[in-house]
């Protein structure tokens, strides 16, 4: 695993360590039954990402099993794709998404359905002095084919937040803090 959402691992670890606490076991105990060196384990407690198979052995050793689960926020619509609305608290944490300048992809899947947020993605792509390579780049990442015409068409053609009002407000945030 190269990164870990920041906390991802403290939280998994956390969970972990409750099972085995729960089945008696000591550090040492748990990271000899799922051979790992006990230091290994005691190092994982400070960093903020491990490698996938360290992890998998802490979890098999308590029986539990890693997972990836995708989340289909519950207000969106019946195929996944969009919010079912937007009001303007959405809409502002949506411009603060798009202001930060963090492109991890993490953040932004989680701002939103993974394909409204791509979209987000490629309309700011087209903004002046935008990282454009970048933008389009977590746009594939969050939804593949989202940089293509017609997806980004579908996309325009569905989005219940029009370009020319996030634009618009996005312009409107840069020049209030400037």
């Amino acid at each position: 695993m190269k990164k870990s959402t920041p906390g991802s691992l403290a939280l998994a670890l956390a969970a972990l360590t409750r099972q085995a606490r729960s089945l008696g076991w000591t550090d040492t105990e748990w990271a000899t039954r799922a051979s790992v060196r006990k230091e290994t384990l005691s190092r994982l407690r400070h960093r903020q990402s491990c490698d996938f198979e360290t992890l998998r052995l802490l979890a098999q050793a308590v029986g539990a099993r890693l997972g990836v689960i995708e989340v289909q926020a519950p207000d969106s619509t019946p195929d996944g794709h969009l919010p079912a609305r937007v009001d303007r608290d959405y809409e502002d944490r949506l411009v603060d998404l798009c202001v930060s300048g963090d492109l991890d992809v993490g953040r932004w899947a989680g701002a939103g359905p993974r394909f409204f947020t791509a979209g987000l993605a490629v309309v700011l792509a087209s903004m002046r002095n935008s990282d454009r390579r970048r933008l389009l780049a977590l746009a594939e990442r969050l939804y593949p084919g989202a940089s293509e015409p017609a997806v980004f068409d579908r996309w325009l053609q569905r989005s219940p937040l029009r370009p020319t009002r996030l634009l618009s407000l996005i312009d409107a945030r840069l020049a209030h803090a400037a």
